[in-house]
């Protein structure tokens, strides 16, 4: 379609950030079954574009009062027990989460919240299926480990404060501070998009010469379909 054929400046602003290895802080969501209203509260969802969504991120949660569109989030009360408030994991680029994290209704805006918020990565037992799918269209790495695993980073975040795990995509690993290496599953097609920073618009405009090849052929074959 001709929405399609868009120069890629169209899309700049909404280029999906490439994965290869992150060296990050992370923060320990210790719940079960966080839904993707949780993540991202649905009076938050009348934006179609990937950004703005950090501030609200875990909304409910994160502040005392109740949050609409439109307010100025540095004036809101913060709940001093979400662990997101918590100095030591204010610059946390990884999220340490329980089994089904992402349940709930299918919106893709909670992998942009989580992304623009600051999290590369989330690291939990099982996802949500719908939700795994969108992280990976949107550049954010979910990472299945075993619940022995997990627990026992659990244990090592909270008794070390500035805890940084390493995420290694190309050798499918993530590395404790102590060399302890586990290995994660992810598909050749998923590793290759995020890797290269493709998402499914990155992948059709990679083959734009194509597509252009193509509808030029079309029409001049067909030309009473692009009469105005």
């Amino acid at each position: 379609c001709r929405l399609c054929l868009r120069p890629p400046s169209f899309y700049l602003e909404n280029l999906m950030k490439a994965f290869t290895t992150l060296n990050a802080i992370v923060a320990p969501l210790d719940r079960a079954n966080v839904d993707t209203d949780a993540i991202i509260p649905k009076q938050f969802l009348k934006s179609i574009k990937r950004s703005g969504f950090g501030p609200n991120c875990f909304d409910e949660w994160r502040y005392l009062d109740h949050g609409e569109p439109g307010m100025d989030n540095s004036q809101r009360p913060l709940n001093p027990d979400f662990v997101l408030n918590q100095p030591r994991y204010a610059s946390a680029n990884i999220s340490l989460t329980r089994k089904n994290f992402g349940c709930g209704s299918s919106r893709e805006h909670a992998p942009w919240a989580l992304d623009d918020y600051g999290f590369r990565a989330v690291i939990a037992p099982t996802f949500a299926d719908i939700f795994f799918n969108n992280c990976y269209k949107n550049g954010l790495l979910p990472i299945v480990l075993s619940e022995e695993i997990v627990d026992q980073l659990f244990q090592e975040v909270e008794a070390n404060e500035g805890y940084q795990l390493t995420v290694d995509l190309p050798s499918q690993t993530v590395t404790t501070p102590s060399g302890q290496s586990f290995g994660f599953d992810i598909t050749e097609h998923r590793k290759h998009c995020l890797l290269n920073g493709l998402d499914e618009i990155g992948l059709t405009l990679a083959q734009a010469d194509q597509i252009t090849a193509f509808e030029t052929t079309h029409s001049r074959a067909q030309n009473w379909l692009f009469q105005d």
